[in-house]
C-alpha cells in the first residue's frame, strides 16, 4: 500500500509538472506572439512617421522655392524702379543742363 501511495504521489507530481511546463509554454509562446505584434506596430509607426517627415520636408522645400521666386519677383520690380528714376534723374539733369545752357 505504501509503494502504491508513494507512485501515486510521484505520478500526480509528475503530472503537475507537465501541466506547469505546458502552461509555461503556452505564456511564453503568447508573449513571444504579442511582442511579435508590438513590433510590426511599431514598425508600421515608423513607416508613418518617415513618410510623414518627407511629406514635411517636401511642403517646406516648395514654401522656401515659393518664397525664394517672390523675393526675384520683388528684387526685379525695386531693380526696375530704380532704373526708372535713375533715367527720369538723367532726364531732368539732361533738362537742367540744357536750360543753363540757354541761360548763358
Amino acid at each position: 500500500m505504501k509503494k502504491l501511495f508513494v507512485a501515486f504521489m510521484a505520478l500526480s507530481l509528475s503530472v503537475s509538472v507537465i501541466t506547469s511546463c505546458k502552461e509555461a509554454k503556452d505564456k511564453a509562446k503568447e508573449a513571444t506572439e504579442e511582442a511579435g505584434d508590438a513590433l510590426e506596430e511599431a514598425g508600421k509607426n515608423l513607416d508613418e512617421a518617415a513618410n510623414d517627415a518627407m511629406d514635411a520636408v517636401k511642403d517646406a522645400g516648395e514654401n522656401v522655392k515659393e518664397a525664394g521666386e517672390q523675393a526675384l519677383d520683388s528684387i526685379k520690380k525695386a531693380g526696375e524702379d530704380v532704373m526708372d528714376k535713375a533715367e527720369k534723374m538723367g532726364e531732368d539733369a539732361k533738362e537742367a543742363a540744357k536750360k543753363a545752357i540757354d541761360s548763358l
